[in-house]
């Protein structure tokens, strides 16, 4: 069905022909290479592995296992885990790299090959182009017998994840425990239903509601926490009266919650309430991609940081978070990077964060909701030809709007008086992405609609 090869890793559906699925053949040689590459400069021979709980995890474990040991690399398996989790365990122990096996909020029969530095961050542009070439190219050597890596397990990171969240400067257990919430989770299934009640539990809440918490892959919805798939919570919070309800993707890096009302906080405001609560302990700058709302922009300044943004994509957030020294950033499909934890998006983190933040301010989430800067999104695309030049296409929109602020590191980005229109071009398909944002939906639907219009004036 299909394979994407990019910076994010080797993403495909399992099953079918080698090279256009994510067959047995495609996860040996991009494993073989990444190891290859990730331990070339270095003596240290050790790789970090974890997944998420999708079906074919275990089938694609063996396969990566097998590779890395067959190169020479020693495994440390974390087994069932997660995105963060895996992060956090590279540098703890000395690893030359992880690989976090997750095909994200991609529905079962994806998985993907996640691959991760010394750091426990993301590899870059050029180290993941390194690898994808090698895996092509099949120039390397595999390990006589006497070399071969060795394999250990280490299943104690669940705890050593959530003692970090616990030590984390202005986590407040005692405020968290004393405000006696009641919270439902949606794990999808997967590693967040093992993960988040744990961690819930460590920070003091004893009334949980687990809804599709049972870590065996079976997605019983979309796994990606939209509203839409999302009823059961809704139902949960609604039926329990709960205070809360927290969703996570299976490899719980994506964060969302659903307010005491049934309905969702936003994805996209995950990230807002957070920054809100740590700008107020501590000035800095934040940082989002650029199709994240302008929220975070007035939060970051009510509080007198500068917000910045950056191309979309973790790797992106991060490289621009380290280069203004921000406190805090990520992406508004809920993921919270906070560097004083780690730099990658954490759900464990967003948890402990916005919750101390919901006790202290003594509030419902809806009541708090109210007060954050009040944007909404509209989300679009235009198909085109697979001939037709988008690049020209984007740069004849650049010219038409060039009197409004405007920016290009990553396609093109309109910041009108109240609205902002971006659009990126795919790269899997003749498609082009239009986000769009304005005070009200009608605003952010009516910004997109005249932007696609000009846009099929231009293409005639």
């Amino acid at each position: 069905m299909a394979l994407i090869k990019s910076i994010s890793g080797i993403r495909g559906t399992i099953g079918g022909k080698p090279g256009d699925n994510l067959t047995p053949v495609d996860i040996v040689k991009f494993t073989a290479a990444y190891g290859k590459i990730i331990s070339s400069n270095s003596e240290n021979k050790k790789i970090v592995l974890g997944r998420d709980a999708r079906v074919s995890g275990e089938m694609v474990s063996n396969l990566v296992i097998g590779t890395l040991q067959s190169i020479g690399l020693d495994v440390i398996d974390l087994g069932l885990s997660t995105t963060p989790t895996v992060e956090i365990a590279v540098p703890k122990l000395g690893a030359a790299g992880g690989i976090i096996l997750t095909a994200s909020h991609n529905p079962g029969q994806w998985n993907a090959l996640k691959l991760l530095n010394s750091k426990g961050e993301f590899i870059d542009d050029e180290k993941g182009k390194e690898v994808l070439a090698l895996g092509e190219r099949l120039d390397f050597d595999f390990a006589q017998v006497e070399e071969l890596g060795k394999v250990s397990s280490d299943t104690s990171f669940m705890q050593k994840h959530i003692d970090e969240v616990l030590a984390l400067e202005f986590v407040d257990v005692e405020a968290i425990k004393k405000a006696n919430f009641k919270i439902a989770v949606d794990a999808v299934n997967s590693t967040g239903g093992t993960f988040i009640p744990a961690l819930l539990t460590s920070l003091g809440v004893e009334t949980i509601y687990k809804i599709h918490c049972e870590p065996n892959g079976l997605f019983p919805h979309n796994p990606e926490p939209l509203k839409e798939h999302l009823t059961d919570l809704s139902k949960a919070v609604l039926d329990h009266q709960a205070d809360l309800g927290i969703a996570v993707d299976p490899d719980v890096d994506r964060l969302v919650f659903m307010m005491e009302n049934g309905e969702l906080f936003g994805e996209e405001y995950t990230l807002v309430a957070v920054s809100d609560f740590i700008l107020g302990h501590k000035k800095g700058n934040t940082v989002s991609n650029l199709s994240s709302t302008r929220a975070l922009r007035d939060v970051t300044e009510k509080h007198g940081g500068e917000y910045f943004a950056a191309a979309v994509g973790e790797v992106n957030v991060v490289t621009k978070m380290k280069e203004v020294e921000a406190v805090i950033g990520g992406e508004g499909n809920g993921g919270v990077i906070y560097p004083a934890s780690h730099y990658g998006r954490d759900a464990l983190v967003g948890v402990a964060l916005f919750l101390t933040h919901l006790a202290q301010l003594a509030k419902s989430a809806s009541a708090y909701r109210a007060e954050l800067p009040q944007y909404f999104m509209s989300k679009n695309k235009i198909t085109l030809t697979p001939d037709l030049d988008i690049d020209h296409l984007l740069l004849k929109m650049q010219e038409k709007y060039a009197h409004e602020k405007h920016s290009t590191i990553d396609g093109l980005k309109i910041d009108f008086e109240n609205e902002w229109v971006h659009l990126r071009k795919s790269n899997t398909e003749p498609i082009i992405r239009i986000y769009s944002e304005g005070q009200s939906p009608e605003a952010a639907e009516a910004i997109a609609q005249k932007i696609m219009n000009e846009i099929q004036e231009i293409v005639g």
